[in-house]
């Protein structure tokens, strides 16, 4: 008997949407990737909206989070789903407590207190263009990047630099985190280990495009094949230890170069990551046996 895993996605990543995302591929790249894998465990992987009713997910007792990847802007709306999920008895993956705790990027603190190496940060309730320079001078740099502390995939960040400044009556709006600008991303890239079930699956070294410096498809960038050095993969694998709690279904940990030449970890991704399914062969058996030693 095949037992339905719904995969949660939005309105713009769902296939035969009228109006997709530029990165909903995507979605398409790590579905192609579960599916046979899902079907040969007696799985069947259902796409479906994360917005729809609790009805609508009658007959699936465990979800995938996917590509649910307008979250950040309604992240309320979404934590009340899943919660709504967990209460009709639906096993949601990663849970929702870890969501929370997830979603906003203050996590970083947690985990630096764990041992874990950050980049620096300097956290804000909002900003504006004269705490922008005050960073600047804290960092002793000339480049700084602003991210929204609840935010995914790039969107509504910002770099500036002493000789792009933002105007002075520029303000975030938003919580946000400041950090020193890592020239590494651009001449090295962004390093990305992805767990499953708290082993290590496969890694990804992601580039920015020409005069980018964010790594998302979105901006241009592109991924290539990566094998972490065994210094690399402690590294990661120090974060997933450092979690507050049991392993999670799916981590993916993305780390870049501080100048000292350690890497510290930008994210620790619990939520809606992308998967990287074309750098991982065996991405598919191992969350398909993840999800069944779950759901005995």
């Amino acid at each position: 008997m095949t037992t339905r895993i719904g995969f949660l996605a939005c309105a713009q990543t769902l296939p035969g949407a009228g109006d997709r995302r530029g990165d909903a591929f995507e979605h398409d790249l790590v579905t192609a990737a579960l599916r046979p894998a899902f079907e040969e465990a007696g799985l069947e992987l259902v796409e479906i909206d994360w917005r729809a009713p609790v009805d609508d997910f009658a007959g699936i007792p465990l979800v995938l989070l996917g590509t649910a990847w307008d979250y950040q802007d309604h992240p309320e709306e979404f934590l009340a789903k899943l919660d709504q999920l967990e209460d009709a008895g639906i096993a949601v993956h990663n849970p929702a407590r870890i969501v929370r705790w997830n979603a906003d990027k203050g996590y970083l603190r947690d985990l630096s207190a764990k041992g874990a190496v950050t980049v620096p940060t300097l956290w804000h309730d909002d900003l504006d263009a004269g705490d922008v320079e005050n960073a600047m001078d804290h960092f002793g740099v000339d480049r700084v990047v602003v991210k929204r502390q609840v935010g995914a995939g790039g969107l509504g960040q910002f770099s500036f630099s002493r000789s792009a400044l933002p105007s002075a009556d520029w303000t975030m709006g938003r919580p946000c985190m400041v950090q020193p600008f890592l020239p590494s991303v651009v001449g090295e890239g962004e390093y990305t280990l992805f767990f499953v079930d708290g082993e290590f699956s496969h890694g990804v070294l992601k580039r920015a495009a020409e005069g980018e410096y964010r790594i998302q498809s979105l901006y241009g960038g592109y991924e290539c094949d990566y094998a972490p050095s065994p210094e690399d993969l402690a590294t990661a694998s120090n974060v997933v230890a450092a979690l507050p709690f049991e392993r999670p279904l799916y981590c993916r940990v993305d780390m870049a170069r501080l100048p000292n030449g350690m890497l510290a970890v930008m994210e620790a991704e619990m939520i809606e990551p992308y998967y990287y399914p074309e750098q991982g062969p065996e991405l598919g058996k191992r969350m398909s046996a993840a999800i069944l030693s779950r759901l005995r």
